[in-house]
């Protein structure tokens, strides 16, 4: 059984296209075209369920049209519509490229340690509906809300599931 610690979401499947089975899936993260991994993920009445690509092509900058094994018409990948997408991390952690962008979402799970206030926590969620994207951490004592910005970070391990950050002074309270 897959668990929420062993995905990150990388989009979202919109609407069927056609009747074969295609559907369109809009991504925020293209870690599929840059890794072999053969399905992608999404969970369906609280259980994740693995799909197994059988081929996509591009339509645009962020969206591609998919088809899966064992969805071959219009009513199936129907079901799909709407559904977050995710990647499995031990396929993404396999990647051998130091310029890897991440999405947000890959940090949920990750301890948050900055340079000056040390461990602050493990980031819960990612706040995305407002402009400014947060993480939202928490530890045993507090939660911190905390801008999600490439300014911040100065490492991350993801073997160790590990984010550095260097926080603008005063921007956490750590008394």
């Amino acid at each position: 059984m897959i668990k929420e610690s062993e995905v990150f979401k990388i989009g979202k499947f919109i609407k069927p296209h056609g009747i074969k089975g295609e559907i369109a899936f809009a991504f925020e993260n293209d870690v599929f075209e840059r890794v072999d991994c053969p399905y992608l993920i999404c969970r369906i009445d609280g259980i994740f369920v693995p799909f197994i690509i059988k081929e996509y092509r591009s339509k645009g900058k962020e969206v591609v049209l998919m088809t899966f094994e064992d969805v071959d018409n219009e009513d199936k990948a129907q079901r799909l519509s709407g559904l977050d997408v995710y990647f499995p991390r031990s396929y993404h952690e396999e990647e051998e490229n130091e310029d890897i962008e991440y999405s947000w979402n890959f940090f949920i799970g990750f301890t948050v340690i900055d340079e000056v206030a040390g461990e602050l926590g493990v980031i819960e969620a990612i706040d995305d509906k407002t402009l400014n994207t947060l993480f939202l951490v928490k530890n045993s004592e507090r939660e911190y809300i905390i801008p999600a910005t490439e300014d911040f970070i100065v490492g991350i391990d993801a073997k160790k599931k590990i984010l550095h950050l260097e926080l603008a002074e005063g921007l956490i309270d750590t008394q």
